[in-house]
């Protein structure tokens, strides 16, 4: 791979993590209510309520095929890691557990990743 493309890949992964990092700042999750009940049953009396504001927990990542130049690159440089059950992944580097921040990241980083003609998709789980 040429020094031409090493940087274009560069700019454009740069690119698309300030975007999905944008996009999380940017995102408001919906809190996620916690509840202690006295007993280990739901119908059980409620006794703490915890405000998780975050909302609830999950990761977020971007896949795409492995057997591409970008592919090939993101996995030299240490960007991606062997995908499962094939491809190549992304995650999101966010410092959070919110799922709806980590999804907002991976979706925005998948959008301008397949701007630049890279196909790319987002996806999310909860945790």
């Amino acid at each position: 791979m040429s020094k031409a493309t090493d940087k274009k890949f560069a700019e454009i992964l740069d690119k698309a993590f300030a975007a999905g990092i944008a996009a999380a700042a940017a995102t408001v999750p919906v809190p996620m209510i916690v509840n202690k009940h006295a007993g280990f049953d739901a119908a059980s009396p409620v006794t703490k309520s915890y405000v998780v504001e975050g909302g609830c927990c999950g990761f977020g990542w971007v896949s795409f095929a492995g057997n591409t130049a970008f592919g090939r690159w993101a996995k030299k440089t240490g960007h991606a890691k062997s995908g499962y059950p094939t491809g190549l992944q992304i995650w999101s580097p966010l410092m959070t557990q919110s799922m709806t921040r980590n999804e907002a990241w991976a979706y925005k980083v998948a959008e301008v990743l397949r701007e630049n003609g890279i196909d790319a998709h987002g996806r999310s789980r909860m945790d």
